[in-house]
């Protein structure tokens, strides 16, 4: 039985093939954006920060 794998996949598991230097690429952009260090302090902060927003923002009777 064949393992169904999209065009989309298969281009990109070509592509990465023939630029494997792109993965060093790709680890620095996550790194840059998505992989920060957890500071529960800070999380624990900002969670008791949050002010409760209004059902509907835009009512001058709901202020």
């Amino acid at each position: 039985m064949a393992i169904y794998e999209s065009e989309h996949t298969k281009f990109m598991r070509e592509w990465m093939e023939k630029h494997p230097q792109e993965v060093v690429e790709q680890k620095e952009g996550r790194a840059l954006w998505w992989d920060k260090p957890q500071d529960l302090e800070t999380q624990r902060r900002n969670r008791d920060s949050k002010v409760p927003v209004k059902a509907y923002y835009y009512d001058i009777n709901n202020h």
